[in-house]
């Protein structure tokens, strides 16, 4: 954890806080969402590594990927995502096939089994962060929405910049 604080502690950062202090809340937050995440996705009829399952959400997200574009997508290495796509191609959830105007290029596709694993990963979450956010009162549940959405919209410009890339904030 980044910052002592928790909810209802009254030296937790406030709205008139500065980002950084923000950002260390956010952190937090991020840290038990991502344990809430893992957690709910070792539920899973097929259970993945955390790592398998980006790829294959990655090869959902957007169809007939090629390795090197996985692997640029993931930020990882080409043999580590050959490996990747090994596993879940052995597991029966990710298709290669040969591109049709290029014999040199295979292209990744999710199968009708990832697929149902995603969803059965995607539910489960759900669920465990609809537990977590039926502990909150309503005035909060809207707060954090609104929030989320100045995050997503105040982000889509760093994001699309990569300015982030190389030296996340800390």
């Amino acid at each position: 954890m980044t910052h002592p604080g928790g909810p209802g502690d009254d030296d937790a950062a406030g709205p008139c806080d500065g980002p950084e202090a923000v950002a260390r809340e956010i952190a937090d937050a991020v840290e038990s969402l991502t344990s809430l995440w893992s957690l709910a996705a070792q539920g899973a009829a097929v259970r993945l590594s955390l790592h398998q399952l980006r790829a294959l959400r990655a090869v959902e997200t957007a169809p007939d990927l090629n390795l090197t574009a996985l692997a640029e997508r993931l930020e990882v290495g080409l043999p580590t995502a050959s490996r990747l796509c090994d596993r879940l191609e052995a597991a029966g959830l990710l298709e290669r096939a040969l591109h049709p105007h290029s014999r040199r290029e295979v292209r990744l596709t999710v199968t009708a089994q990832g697929r149902h694993v995603l969803d059965d990963v995607a539910a489960r979450r759900s669920q465990a962060l609809a537990v977590a956010l039926a502990a909150m009162e309503p005035a909060e549940l809207m707060l954090l929405s609104k929030g989320m959405r100045a995050f997503l919209a105040g982000q889509d410009p760093v994001r699309r910049s990569g300015s982030w890339r190389g030296s996340p904030p800390v």
